[in-house]
């Protein structure tokens, strides 16, 4: 998967949440909580602030927290060995930072011991919108 790829991945989430607040800024909030899409590993994510603890003095909040993913990434294996989908479900733990509606988030995920790779954390880097 290439760039360009997470590129249209992040403008059609920015498009979705740009209809959402358009309809919640006329009527009842829909979704309370932050939607971010980004990138880590080699790939994309884009997740929604789980359990966290939350620090706020209107117009900033920093959040502290479990992050449930979908992780986008294209498996490398070697030829004709099995692998796995490129839509991942995952849990992140990380921080994130918002100004009024924008937010910043940097996240953690672990990629497990493999075969041919140990395992380790990846740092990964965000953008999103604060409902």
């Amino acid at each position: 998967m290439k760039i360009k790829n997470y590129v249209a991945i992040m403008g059609c989430l920015a498009l979705t949440m740009s209809v959402f607040s358009a309809k919640a800024q006329t009527k009842a909030v829909l979704f309370d909580g932050t939607l971010v899409a980004g990138y880590v590993d080699d790939g994309a994510f884009i997740n929604c602030t789980g359990p966290s603890i939350k620090f706020s003095k209107k117009p900033y909040t920093v959040l502290l927290g479990l992050l449930p993913s979908l992780r986008i990434k294209e498996d490398k294996v070697a030829a004709g060995a099995p692998k796995n989908k490129m839509l991942t479900p995952n849990l992140g733990f990380g921080l994130t930072a918002a100004f009024k509606h924008v937010a910043v988030q940097m996240p953690l995920y672990y990629n497990p011991k493999t075969a041919a790779k140990n395992g380790e954390w990846n740092v990964g880097v965000g953008l999103g919108y604060k409902f």
